[in-house]
């Protein structure tokens, strides 16, 4: 039975759906800046043209061994790579560098002009990234619309950017939209501005990947049933991303959508070691598919 309007955008509101929401937000900030405090990045390199694109360069005290690289939710429309330095720690005291993305925010851009920008920034990583100590292996990982943001970076062709190979050679995504369709209906799509062409071109699940790497989907168990439904449909569309012998997306037990993501915080946790995994894999995933 198809969902009424009412249905849809209580699937997609996750403030209402986590009432103690400001008590996680707040989380994110104060761990933020300890971690900008402790970590002392390299601050707003940019990576392009636009008034966001800058990013936060956050180095181990010895070579890096990898680079992660961070995109932040928000619904494409709020947030700061800032408010997201919590992501860092856990990666840089094992030795890899981290990269925190920022991008232009709806409505003063589309989500079209978003994907760009993050393209942007990858080929910033590959290109430029050595010399400021973001050297490869790099995984890359978003949450919420980082994490939509993240799998459009599998299904871009990196040739037609200019680039010989990928420059990733792994992915999370963590509590993602991937079909957009649904949030025509919804109250965000005021600042999305998306008809239902716009929403199906820029979902990953309607598009191939283009990256022979591994994706982690990932969600956290206690999200809204869309959240849920929508980590399936990106698991089922693109089987040969997944993980060896997954056989659903990783379920976080006992997370909503905002306390999933501080699970980047956890060193010991399911999340951080799976993007570990991905960061110590075979180079040779690195490689763009033969077609």
């Amino acid at each position: 039975m198809a969902m009424t309007p009412e249905e849809v955008e209580r699937g997609y509101d996750n403030r209402a759906a986590v009432p103690d929401h400001p008590y996680w937000l707040a989380q994110f900030a104060s761990r933020s800046k300890a971690a900008i405090e402790t970590l002392k990045p390299a601050l707003d390199l940019r990576y392009g043209a636009g008034d966001k694109e800058t990013l936060d360069l956050y180095l181990p005290a010895t070579p890096a061994k990898g680079t992660f690289v961070f995109i932040h939710g928000g619904y494409w429309r709020t947030f700061d790579k800032a408010d997201h330095a919590f992501v860092a720690p856990s990666f840089v005291t094992a030795g890899f560098a981290v990269a925190v993305v920022n991008y232009d925010l709806c409505p003063g851009v589309t989500i079209a002009i978003i994907v760009e920008q993050c393209r942007h920034a990858l080929r910033w990583i590959e290109r430029d990234g050595p010399r400021h100590g973001a050297v490869g292996p790099v995984v890359i990982a978003g949450h919420s619309a980082g994490a939509h943001l993240a799998a459009m970076m599998f299904a871009t062709d990196w040739k037609a950017q200019g680039l010989a190979r990928s420059p990733f050679a792994g992915g999370v995504a963590l509590s993602g939209v991937f079909d957009l369709e649904p949030l025509v209906v919804t109250s965000v799509n005021a600042d999305l501005r998306l008809d239902m062409e716009q929403a199906r071109r820029m979902s990953p699940v309607h598009l191939e990947p283009r990256v022979d790497a591994t994706l982690v989907v990932a969600v956290g168990a206690d999200e809204t049933s869309e959240f849920l439904r929508q980590s399936q449909l990106l698991h089922d569309a693109w089987p040969r991303n997944r993980p060896a012998g997954a056989n659903a997306p990783l379920q976080l037990r006992d997370r909503n959508h905002y306390s999933v993501a501080l699970d980047f915080a956890d060193p010991a946790g399911e999340l951080v070691r799976a993007t570990m995994d991905l960061l110590t894999a075979d180079p040779r995933s690195f490689t763009l598919p033969h077609k």
